[in-house]
């Protein structure tokens, strides 16, 4: 079989998940022959299999500027988010409420659910700005009017539209609240805020392997686990850790935060030249904050135009991107993210660069779009 030379040329879905970065490769491998043990028996091979989760610890640690104590491992980033937030609402008494954004991950919003059904807590979602933003003074607003105990849910970034959220002033007006912040869409790629109580990331967002997630724990944090009890000495932790993977998560993501200043300042600039091509394109609307963002991810949405035709026909060209408004057989339903903010739904393209994307493949893309809009609006008679 043969490979192409370039595997990721015209991958353009970073947000789904980053390709392993080469950091990650070389400890995966080194720690496949030594990490395969139980890291909690006292023989040779698992004080090896410890000593690499210790050091994975460690490196995960330092790279976020968090406490080595901090940081578990788990076996996703969902897993993490709902660790993470169902720790903080059960241990609040029952009855408390969870105020979070209209604009949170579905993962946030299903633990909402399962929360509601199991600790008796209730939910409340907060309105947002066309930029997907929320503002202190609405989670003031929300604050004054709960009777009882709250829990406030804020993801850093959005993972469909990049825009930022202001954890820092967030947290701030919530001073009764403890923070619960997904971070999946962006732990490695920009500094962690302060102001959260409990975050969640995902190693494979960032160039890690998948099946490995990280779930921060402020020491003090109200904060227990939800789950039945194990006998592993990490409480917070989901059971035996893939030790090579957990390893390579760690080496991945301490090389991303040494990369970062230069790896953002260029996803920037291919950023906001693909902001400027696309609404040169009639009928196009660019979505999520312009500066506040992550620096690799722009959304855009193409009226008459099914988001899932413009993916498949784009695919047919060679550029892998993602649509947050396709409607699934499942649900039938548009993007929540984009209902919320209050944009257009329909013909929606999510366009994430990885950390070797180049201007070629950025110029080339912007190239062909404009034809696809074209040819498949034609199709339908516009």
């Amino acid at each position: 079989m043969r490979l192409p030379s370039d595997p990721h040329a015209g991958y353009l879905d970073a947000a789904s998940a980053e390709p392993l970065h080469p950091a990650a490769r070389e400890a995966l491998l080194a720690a496949l022959d030594h990490g395969w043990a139980d890291p909690r028996r006292l023989h040779a091979e698992a004080r090896n299999a410890r000593l690499i989760l210790d050091n994975a610890r460690e490196a995960t640690a330092a790279a976020l500027g968090v406490r080595r104590d901090e940081v578990s491992f788990t076996t996703s980033g969902t897993d993490a988010v709902h660790r993470g937030l169902l720790g903080l609402l059960g241990e609040r008494r029952r009855g408390t409420t969870l105020l979070h954004s209209a604009v949170e991950h579905s993962s946030v919003l299903h633990a909402a659910d399962w929360a509601a059904s199991m600790l008796a807590t209730t939910s409340r979602s907060l309105p947002v700005d066309r930029e997907g933003r929320l503002f202190p003074g609405t989670v003031h607003e929300a604050l004054e009017e709960v009777d009882g105990t709250s829990t406030l849910a804020v993801q850093s970034a959005n993972h469909e539209v990049g825009t930022l959220q202001a954890i820092d002033e967030l947290a701030d007006a919530a001073p009764g609240a403890p923070l619960f912040m997904d971070a999946c869409a962006s732990m490695g790629r920009i500094p962690l805020p302060r102001g959260w109580s409990v975050a969640a990331g995902s190693a494979h967002k960032w160039g890690g392997p998948a099946g490995v997630g990280v779930l921060l724990v402020r020491k003090g944090s109200p904060w227990r686990n939800p789950y039945p009890a194990d006998d592993r000495v990490d409480e917070r932790g989901s059971g035996f850790e893939n030790v090579p993977a957990t390893l390579a998560a760690a080496a991945a993501l301490q090389a991303v935060v040494a990369e970062r200043a230069e790896t953002s300042a260029r996803q920037h600039a291919l950023v906001a030249r693909v902001r400027e091509a696309v609404t040169g394109i009639p009928d196009v609307e660019v979505v999520g904050a312009s500066d506040d963002r992550l620096p690799h991810l722009v959304t855009f949405s193409c009226l008459y135009v099914d988001g899932e035709a413009l993916v498949t026909r784009l695919a047919e060209k060679g550029f892998g991107v993602a649509s947050g408004s396709a409607c699934t057989a499942s649900t039938l339903a548009p993007s929540h993210v984009l209902e919320a903010m209050g944009v257009l739904t329909h013909g929606n393209v999510r366009l994430s660069l990885t950390r070797t994307t180049t201007e070629d493949e950025v110029d080339r893309f912007l190239a062909l779009l404009p034809d696809v809009v074209r040819d498949i609006r034609a199709e339908v008679g516009l």
